[in-house]
């Protein structure tokens, strides 16, 4: 007999799905787990670093209202009405064949930190009516300027009737000469020094060269200081308001000062953040334009510039910076951005070579022409998360931008910066970041999690004097590699003993966590194999002791550590172990410490640097 195949359900067919529902499944779930509470969403909730609460359901409720349409203010689903951005490579030294080997495939910005001098041997072969350049040479601005205004032809550099720099398959034809003449280029009280190069190029780009912008509004330094993405955000539209300020006190027009900036956001492995991050910026600044009396004319959306973390990036393991960056650059075509860096996955190491800047670029050619990202306008669009997100994210930088406002008696960006106010607050957040990281509550790959103690390292030629990419401001995993390179720089490794209690079963689990938690730190582990006996296991540990293992934990099951912790943790102690942690949270006689899911583990690897004689 032959049973007929059940004709497919439709959607309708099945019960409504509900909050109360799914409230009621949270509940019984939490009370299992012996978690007692009222609220399943307060319970589940998470909150940033700076202070915005991630739910733990959305539905149609949490959608905050009409986010408009793509290329119409408020801009929030992107600034203009079709898809696509700029892919733009980072170039630190003038090497014309890695500048060709870019733009012939598939890079069609550059964004270069050359000195002057530099800037014909690096473009001698590059048409420069069809890409835009980006330039970054602090200081050197005003000359490196009137260099490339010279190279595309003064009076032939002239960007082609229309905002080009708006138009995604229209390239400028002097990019944005100036990108480095930024009002927030450090958390200095010097940060608006550069405010008379910014105003000599914006009126003469007005003048000359319509469709290009001579200010870049740079707050991947305030992200870098171990700011929040709310912070980020807030920062960014205080510094551009003071650019605004400077530029309309020199004597443009508002619509002319609002098309003569460019904004540089951070874009990390977090893709919800960073969508919702690109499209509340673009939010505020419509605000801005609102209250300037701009909304709607060409050149009052946000232009934004995202840039792959640096922070995020590691210099340990850093082949896992590829998937970082990918993430990262998904999220930011995803998000609106107008162009976008991928940094090389070696740029913590020095100078990125050919194949680590041919990884960068084809990562965006991958999404863009192979994932089809580039095709779908604001693919976010209309998530309950992303919408209800945008919105969170944009009240908590619009207050942060009206602090920042009021700081120093109403002084602005410059007061705020000048008094520390604005650095003590990402000191703050960056704090709070290190914590989570430090348990390891923010793990990262191949650094404070599955660390390779056998991987060889990676050598890149040294950056110029004076560059400082992938160098600048924290890195997330600083405090763990440092380890690494002190145990590194021992003549022998240190490490360390696990007494493994019981089967191979009962105790791989915690061993294998304890092994983690200590190679993060450099730090080697060796295992006396599946015994019970105390004498055994301290005959095995000693046998260690004499190659520098000091330091024993035990790993098993709870059970079994009710039964044998102690009488090993005496075998131990008696074999000459000058420390005793316990992968778990039971507490017995003769151990010392313990090692757990959340507990402080660069502070677990720092004692036991100390416990084995390893000067820091």
């Amino acid at each position: 007999m032959t049973v007929p195949p059940e004709e497919p359900r439709s959607a309708a067919e099945f019960p409504p799905v509900t909050r109360d529902r799914w409230r009621e499944l949270a509940l019984g779930v939490l009370r299992k787990s012996g978690v007692e509470t009222g609220s399943p969403e307060e319970e589940l909730a998470s909150t940033t670093h700076d202070g915005v609460t991630i739910a733990p359901i959305y539905d149609a409720s949490d959608l905050p209202g009409d986010p408009g349409l793509p290329g119409a203010a408020p801009y929030v689903r992107g600034s203009r009405p079709e898809g696509g951005w700029e892919v733009r490579q980072r170039h630190e030294v003038p090497d014309p064949e890695a500048i060709l080997a870019d733009l012939e495939n598939g890079v069609t910005s550059l964004w270069l930190t050359l000195a002057p001098e530099d800037l014909p041997r690096a473009l001698e072969r590059v048409y420069l009516d069809l890409i835009s350049v980006t330039l970054d040479a602090g200081k050197r601005t005003r000359e490196a300027a009137e260099v490339l205004f010279a190279l595309a032809g003064e009076g032939g550099a002239q960007a082609p009737a229309g905002d080009t720099a708006d138009t995604a398959d229209t390239a400028d034809a002097a990019g944005a000469p100036g990108g480095s003449v930024t009002l927030t280029g450090n958390l200095g009280a010097d940060a608006l020094a550069d405010a008379r190069t910014a105003i000599e190029l914006a009126r003469r780009c007005v003048r000359d060269h319509p469709g290009l912008r001579a200010v870049v509004v740079d707050a991947t330094p305030y992200h870098e200081a171990g700011g929040g993405d709310a912070e980020e955000l807030g920062c960014s539209v205080a510094a551009g308001v003071a650019a605004l300020r400077t530029l309309v006190g020199a004597g443009l027009t508002m619509e002319q000062a609002f098309g003569q900036l460019e904004f540089r956001y951070a874009a990390t492995a977090d893709q919800f953040l960073t969508i919702a991050k690109l499209r509340a910026g673009r939010r505020l600044w419509a605000r801005v334009a609102e209250v300037c009396g701009v909304s709607g004319v060409p050149g009052a959306a946000q232009r934004q510039h995202a840039v792959t973390s640096s922070a995020m990036m590691t210099a340990r393991d850093p082949w896992v910076n590829m998937l970082r960056t990918t993430l990262a650059c998904f999220a930011a075509g995803a998000g609106g951005a107008d162009a976008v860096t991928v940094q090389p996955f070696d740029a913590r190491l020095g100078l990125p070579d050919a194949f680590a800047r041919r990884i960068a670029r084809n990562t965006q050619s991958l999404l863009v022409e192979e994932a089809g990202v580039a095709r779908v306008i604001d693919p976010a669009g209309g998530s309950f998360y992303v919408e209800r997100l945008t919105e969170d994210l944009a009240g908590r930088a619009w207050a942060w931008f009206q602090e920042i406002e009021r700081a120093g008696g109403g002084g602005g960006m410059a007061d705020a910066l000048a008094s520390g106010f604005v650095a003590e607050r990402l000191a703050a957040t960056w704090e709070r970041r290190a914590a989570a990281i430090a348990r390891r509550r923010d793990p990262i790959t191949g650094v404070s999690e599955f660390p390779d103690l056998a991987e060889k390292p990676l050598s890149r030629r040294p950056r110029p004097a004076g560059a400082d990419a992938g160098s600048a401001g924290v890195h997330y995993a600083q405090e763990f590699e440092a380890l690494r390179d002190l145990a590194d720089a021992q003549k022998t490794r240190p490490k360390v003993f696990l007494a493994t209690i019981g089967p191979v079963a009962a105790h791989t689990a915690r061993a294998s966590f304890a092994a983690n938690l200590f190679q993060a730190g450099g730090i080697a582990t060796v295992t006396g194999g599946a015994a019970t006996d105390p004498g055994e296991i301290a005959a095995a540990f000693a046998a260690e002791f004499a190659t520098g293992a000091k330091v024993a934990c035990l790993c098993s099951s709870d059970r079994l550590y009710a039964g044998h912790a102690e009488a090993v943790a005496a075998a131990l102690r008696g074999a000459g172990a000058v420390k005793v942690w316990l992968a778990g949270k039971g507490e017995f006689e003769g151990v010392d410490a313990n090692l757990y899911a959340g507990c402080d583990a660069l502070g677990v690897l720092r004692t036991t640097f100390e416990d084995l004689g390893v000067a820091r």
